[in-house]
């Protein structure tokens, strides 16, 4: 926790606030200054076309919390919700939830992301939402499954139901809020994993056309990697520094949560 929360905190203020602080317009061009090497001008140098690196890297971190906290939020509401509801009612409901969740799971994440992308013709933001969102769920929904098959089993739980409540008041009041834990664990896993996924997929070509990407950035730097290697290692800096807190900061809330992980 110790360093994913800084970085945690450091790449929400630079969502936020990132694009009125940036120094340049990030989609100015200035020819003569192409590639140049980190200055006072230019922090972190410049790229091709001679844009500012520091202000696409700042406006690249909105939009990537952007894209973050859709994903996340959807995926988190519907997984929830539907594994949760497999889990405490079991029977049918419960096979046709294990029935869709192993048709999502039978596709690699990122060629169902790909395949989704590839059929429209300049995909935005909410495309790219959208085709994370698809098989994103699935992992929440078996997470709070499992949790939910345990849960109905509890005493309390079974004394909810022996006093009368309803099956929706047990699900709503006593077993999704204990299921939570985990659930909030792995969002904040997963939140790096969404910015990743979003940066590939703008790395290959598939990432909003309507916004600034870091993958974009980082397919720019490939290119001219030899000559000017300072385009990719600020963009692959961004990436790197940003799934690492989410990650770290996700281990340490499983440490704190979880004392079998101890």
């Amino acid at each position: 926790m110790r360093l994913g929360l800084p970085l945690v905190i450091l790449f929400t203020l630079a969502a936020l606030v990132g694009p009125w602080i940036a120094p340049h317009d990030p989609q100015a061009i200035a020819l003569r200054d192409a590639y140049a090497p980190p200055s006072a001008a230019h922090p972190l140098g410049t790229g091709d076309n001679g844009v500012d690196l520091a202000s696409v890297v700042l406006h690249g971190a909105r939009l990537a919390g952007v894209v973050g906290l859709l994903v996340v939020g959807f995926t988190v509401t519907v997984g929830t919700a539907l594994g949760a509801l497999a889990g405490y009612v079991g029977g049918k409901v419960d096979e046709a939830f294990g029935a869709l969740a192993d048709l999502l799971q039978a596709f690699p994440g990122l060629v169902l992301n790909v395949a989704i992308l590839a059929l429209v013709d300049a995909p935005g933001v909410r495309h790219v939402v959208i085709a994370l969102c698809i098989p994103g769920w699935v992992l929440y929904g078996r997470i709070a499954r499992a949790e939910a098959m345990k849960l109905r089993e509890a005493e309390y739980v079974q004394a909810a139901r022996a006093l009368g409540a309803s099956h929706a008041r047990v699900l709503l009041r006593h077993v999704l809020p204990n299921l939570m834990g985990p659930i909030v664990v792995q969002a904040t896993t997963a939140f790096g994993g969404v910015i990743l996924a979003e940066s590939t997929l703008s790395f290959l070509g598939l990432g909003p056309s309507d916004g600034i990407s870091w993958g974009a950035l980082l397919d720019q730097g490939s290119a001219v990697l030899l000559r000017f290697p300072h385009v990719a290692l600020v963009s692959g800096a961004a990436i790197a520094l940003t799934v690492l807190g989410f990650n770290l900061a996700g281990d340490a809330l499983r440490d704190r949560w979880d004392p079998r992980s101890r």
